[in-house]
Order: structure tokens, then sequence, then C-alpha cells
């Protein structure tokens, strides 16, 4: 909850209105109760004052609750408006409901229900306060969804793309599998003066090596069986434009030393053509590989490497940039419910406290996917941390027997045991940032206890912080 929420009784009568806030009072510590004798006068004080929750009557002179509910919401779009009735007057409870109302009570109103109902009120304007907020800092920053962030690390990126966008040298994008390369290269193209021009994108390594070459460069007719006609490669159609060349690392030997020769010579050559072709295309390039290792392994061409990495751009893992994970997150979940054409959902403070948690070994591209299975699997508008916590552990790879190596059941029982207790553990310490005192706490193990099982998994908590 927020800090000192606020809750405004709305009645006609004056002991009615002040003794459900004496009645409430002890029930609600953390709030602040007040009340208001009409629905003119709640008016007035939500027009001034925040408010989480409003407990308002449905029959009083002048404006009725009915009346109250969209004017309230109008003045403060996240309150929770409870109304109510007398017995049996459901039609009125019905139309509140339309109206925005979030729950009726029937009168005589039962305090410690009523309370209940506060309570789940004040926790619902939260979540609604905080999701707009996200959703406020989701439109305020970021190129695009993946991009999104304001942590340092992400602040850096931006400005590099910015900076480098302005120029026409060649770019190597470097990260991990799932941090957003491909995303980056479209934002600098579409900051750069050939933002109107082609973007094309190649994975190298999906294409066969014997058909790249022709979908780079492109071939003649007759230049190899089946060739029936020309064919333009993917330089030439990206002629003013960029070419985005993805897992750079990937290319075959032979091919590289084709793609340095048009770096070199801005010119291609189609597969059994004897012209070339002057081509102006950007070329940007991606990899998650160490392309330094590779040279000195002779898989990777040291002067093409230096012929690509003029500006170079580096996308960091989402494990260094937690603090963005509930913006991506939030970003992610508007997305989906607006694919799935659903109402919105939201996550509790907890859900998304879980999420940043987590270790993200495929990064940016894996929280998306999570979502999205939490947005399908999850049937109330609302994302809990048990849920987060259960879509992790159902999608977490299983470690088990190898059922072609015979084992007893003692063995088998104990290889399971060791796979849950690592992977528990590693959850465990990711989530304190390796605080051995914390994770015990959690765990319930005793600190001296949970140190030996560290040392017999061969595991330090240092590598969690």
């Amino acid at each position: 909850m927020t800090t000192n929420p606020r809750v405004l009784i709305v009645d006609d009568q004056p002991d009615f209105a002040k003794g459900l806030a004496r009645l409430l009072s002890p029930k609600l510590p953390h709030a602040t109760l007040a009340y208001a004798l009409s629905a003119e006068a709640a008016l007035e004080d939500l027009a001034s004052t925040p408010c989480d929750v409003v407990v308002t009557d449905l029959r009083m002179p002048g404006l009725s609750g009915i009346d109250l509910i969209p004017r309230a919401l109008d003045l403060q779009p996240s309150l929770g408006i409870v109304l109510l009735t007398a017995h049996g007057d459901i039609d009125s409870a019905v139309l509140a409901l339309k109206a925005g109302a979030y729950d009726f009570l029937t009168k005589p109103v039962d305090s410690d229900h009523l309370a209940r109902v506060i309570a789940n009120g004040l926790e619902r304007a939260q979540l609604i306060r905080e999701n707009r907020r996200l959703r406020a800092a989701v439109a305020a920053c970021g190129i695009t969804e993946g991009l999104l962030g304001d942590s340092a690390v992400m602040r850096q990126v931006k400005e590099h793309i910015a900076a480098i966008a302005a120029s026409d040298y060649t770019v190597l994008l470097r990260g991990e599998s799932g941090t957003g390369k491909e995303l980056a290269a479209r934002a600098i193209h579409a900051l750069s003066r050939r933002a109107d021009k082609p973007f094309l994108a190649v994975n190298c390594p999906a294409i066969p090596d014997q058909l790249l070459e022709s979908e780079l460069f492109g071939h003649v007719r007759g230049a190899f069986s089946g060739a029936e006609r020309d064919r333009r490669g993917l330089f030439v159609a990206a002629h003013e434009g960029v070419l985005f060349l993805d897992e750079i690392g990937d290319l075959p030997l032979g091919l590289q030393a084709k793609l340095l020769r048009v770096l070199q010579d801005g010119e291609v050559r189609p597969l059994g053509s004897a012209k070339s072709i002057r081509v102006d295309v950007r070329i940007l390039a991606a990899t998650n590989q160490d392309l330094e290792a590779k040279i000195a392994a002779k898989a990777f061409r040291e002067d093409l490497y230096y012929r690509l990495n003029v500006l170079t751009v580096r996308l960091p893992p989402l494990r260094e940039r937690r603090e963005d994970i509930p913006l991506l997150a939030t970003a992610f979940l508007e997305r989906t419910c607006r694919e799935m054409g659903i109402g919105d959902k939201v996550f509790t403070p907890e859900a998304l406290a879980a999420l940043t948690s987590y270790h993200w070994p495929g990064n940016v591209r894996e929280l998306l996917n999570l979502v999205r299975r939490l947005t399908v699997f999850s049937s109330g508008d609302v994302i809990t941390a048990s849920a987060v916590d259960k879509a992790q552990i159902d999608t977490t790879p299983k470690e088990a027997p190898d059922p072609a190596t015979p084992t007893s059941y003692h063995e088998a029982k104990a290889q399971v045991l060791e796979a849950f207790t690592r992977r528990y553990v590693e959850h465990l310490l990711t989530q304190t940032r390796g605080n051995i005192s914390e994770a015990a706490r959690l765990s319930g193990l005793e600190r001296m206890s949970l140190q030996k099982i560290l040392k017999r998994l061969g595991m330090a908590a240092d590598q969690f912080r």
C-alpha cells in the first residue's frame, strides 16, 4: 500500500458516517479515515485531496451515490468506490458496477467484511497507480520496447545509438542472445538520414552456406543449376539503405573475404557475372560470440573484424539492468493484452519484485515470452508473485537421470534431489543477491547448513552479487 492511504466515507447521516469511521479505524490502522455528508461535499474533497477508496451511500439528497461514481472517477481515476445499498436493491448495485464502482454491500453493514473490502480496494488503487506510472514511464523513455529503460547502462546505450545514427560508419552490435541487438540496429536506422530507405536483415547461420552467397550478392541466369533467372542480392536491394547482418560470427570464411571486398570497394559482383555493381549500403552487424577468440582460432578474419568494428554498441544483459525490468514487463503485458484483444492486466508489486530477482539467462526475449505465458494463463486481471514463480519453475529445464544409463531407485532419486537443490539455491541467492543471512532466513535453514550446501554444490555466494 501507499504510505498513509486515505478512505472517504460519504453519507448524509452524520451519526452513521462518524460511527462507521470509528468502527473502521482500528481495523485499518495504516489508513486515514474521513467523511463527507453529501456527494457534493465529497466531490469538493476529492478535487483537492488525494484519496484511495470512497465508501458511499446510495440514496442521499441531491446527487445520489450512482451520480457520484463517474464524477469521482473523473477527478481521481484510480479510486476504488464501494457502494452501500439497502437490502434487495440489486438493480442499483448493478448500475453502480457498470458506472465504475469497485464493489457494493447491503445494509446493515458488517464492519469486518467492509474493512476487508476496503483493504482490497486500497491494494487495487495502489496497483492502478503503479501501472499508470509504469505506462507513463514506458511512453516517456525508450526508442522501442526492447530498448526501454532508464538505468545508467541503458541511458548510455541510447546516447551511443543517437550519436552513431548521425554517421554512416559500419557498426558492430555485441551482446548476449535476446538482448535486443536487432532492435538497436533498427533504432540506428530510424534515427539516421537513411530512415526512409530500406532496412534489410539477414540471419547468417539460418541460410545454408551455398545459398547465402547468392542471397547476399545475387546471381545471373545460369550461374548454377536451378538459376533460371537473374536475382539481385540483398546488397543491391538495400541500396542507399541499411543491411543488418545478424550473427556475423557464423559467416563462412569464404564469404568473409567477399564481404571484406564489398566494404573496401563499395561494389558487389553477382554469382556468374563479369560485372560489378556499385552499391551505397550501410552495414550493421551483430554477434553474441567472442570474435577475438575466433580470430585467434583462425575462424574469423582479423581484417574483416577491423572493418566491421568501426563503431561498437554493447547491449547489456537483463541481469545488469534489473531496475528496468518493471518497465519492460509492464510494456510487454500491455502489448500482449492488446494483441489478445482482452482487458488490461496488472502486476502486483510482489510479482514485479519476483521478476526483478530472476537471473534471466534468455534476457529480454525470455522476459517477453514469460509475460505472454502469464497473460494467457492468469485468469484474473491481476498477476501475482505466485503465478510468476510457478511460470518460472514450469519453464525451467529439469535435470533428470540419463535414461540410457541404468541406475537404482535410490541413485535416481539422489540425482533428482541434487538437481532440485541446485536450482533452489541458485534462485534463492539470486533473489537475495548473495546475502547468506537473508537467504538462510527466507529458506528456514541455519546459516551454517546453507553454507555446507553451497560447499557441497561447489557454489559461492559472491557470484550472485
